[in-house]
């Protein structure tokens, strides 16, 4: 069997935390942002966990 390769775009997009989490970004934050109130802007800059419906999908594009 050849090596995996790792997903480019997975690894520009998800970082693994100390634990074994997958850390990402959150959504919604990148133009409309006008009609958003500044404590909802101010939570998205924060980094969030993956959700475990999501993880093993990652987890194989990231070896």
């Amino acid at each position: 069997m050849p090596k995996m390769k790792t997903h480019k775009g997975a690894a520009k997009r998800f970082k693994r935390t100390g634990s074994g989490k997958i850390k990402r970004s959150s959504a919604f934050k990148s133009h409309l942002l006008g009609k958003k109130s500044a404590k909802c802007k101010r939570n998205m800059r924060k980094g969030m966990l993956v959700s475990g419906a999501d993880y093993q999908r990652i987890t194989k594009l990231l070896p």
